[in-house]
Formats: structure tokens, sequence, C-alpha cells
């Protein structure tokens, strides 16, 4: 009901931020130089990361979906990360599907049973959708954050271009790795 200003980091540490995503203690903000890493244990006073850093060309936007953050990277397509370590990131793989994502702007990701599927706002070539994970390309498929293996499935021709992809709906409950509830989210006496 009051929100206030506690920090504000700028330059030199970030050049025009443009996206930002925060998983556990860890924002990871895409800028003009790439992606960088912030500690944001005390959200207060976060700090930035030295030596975590990664140059990514025309980076636009940031999403992270467990050890990978996926940077929408312009003209490059999209720069995938390994962020197990986050103080640590180094680049995965760019992935432009041979040359046809070369406007992305934005980056979502969605799982449905055993496959990812990356939403991407590819500008002026419109909605694309990759296929990220699935368990025919990917042997790991089953784990808790196997490597992407992306692959252009489908397009779809925006009237302008495509600027942003809204986030869709988390799932309502979340199960540890043996398939045992551990949460319902958004509902009263969730842990």
């Amino acid at each position: 009901l009051a929100p206030r200003v506690t920090s504000e980091i700028g330059a030199p540490d970030l050049e025009d931020p443009t996206g930002v995503a925060v998983q556990f203690r860890y924002a990871f903000v895409a800028d003009r130089q790439g992606l960088k890493v912030l500690d944001v244990t005390d959200l207060a006073h976060p700090r930035v990361v030295l030596g975590a850093f990664v140059p990514v060309g025309d980076a636009r936007n940031v999403i992270v979906s467990r050890t990978y953050a996926y940077v929408s990277a312009g003209k490059n397509g999209i720069a995938l990360i390994n962020i197990e370590q986050p103080e640590h990131p180094r680049v995965d793989q760019i992935f432009t599907a041979e040359g046809q994502l070369n406007d992305v702007n934005d980056v979502k990701i969605g799982a449905v049973d055993a496959s990812v599927f990356a939403y991407v706002a590819d500008g002026r070539n419109g909605l694309r959708i990759l296929q990220v994970v699935s368990p025919e390309d990917s042997h790991e498929s089953y784990g808790f954050s196997p490597r992407p293996t992306p692959k252009l499935i489908a397009t779809y021709r925006t009237a302008g271009p495509a600027l942003v992809v809204s986030r869709g709906i988390d799932r309502d409950r979340a199960v540890d790795e043996s398939g045992n509830q551990l949460a319902v989210f958004g509902r009263r006496g969730a842990r």
C-alpha cells in the first residue's frame, strides 16, 4: 500500500536494462551488453555478482526456466544460457532455426506432460512456437532439467510486429520428484 524505492542499480553495472527474471536468490537481467546476474537475497539491497556476465548481442528480454535462461536476442535468435550455477552462467547454445528467428523480442516457456515449448514474439516474423524438450528428441526429457533441443514447429503471422508474449497461468500445485504434493498455489493455507 506504500511502495518505496530501497535501492537503484544503474551504469556502469547495468547498461539500459530491458528485461529481468527472478528465480530464488538471483535476478537475471538482460541489458545492452548481455545477461547479468544480481544477488537479491536481500531485496532491499541487491548486488551485482561480479564476473556473472554472458555477452549477448541485441539482448531484449529474459525468462528463466529451471537451470536455463532464455535470452531474447533480436537478430541473433535466442541465447540459451546454462544457469545451473547462477554465479557462473555460460552459453549453452544460440538458436536461430537456421536464420528464421531474426527479430526475437520476447520468449515465454510452457510445459505439457513431458514436453516443453517456447512461445516466441519474433517481431516482423510473428509468433513462433518452438518445441524445446520432447521425449523423441531429448533422452533426458523426464529429468529435472533436461538440456533443451529446440526446433521450430509453427509460425503464426501477426498483423503487426510481435513484440511480447504474455505469461501463461502457473499450475495450481507443485510436486516433488516422487510425485508427492508440496503446495497448492494461490489458495489460503498453501505452504
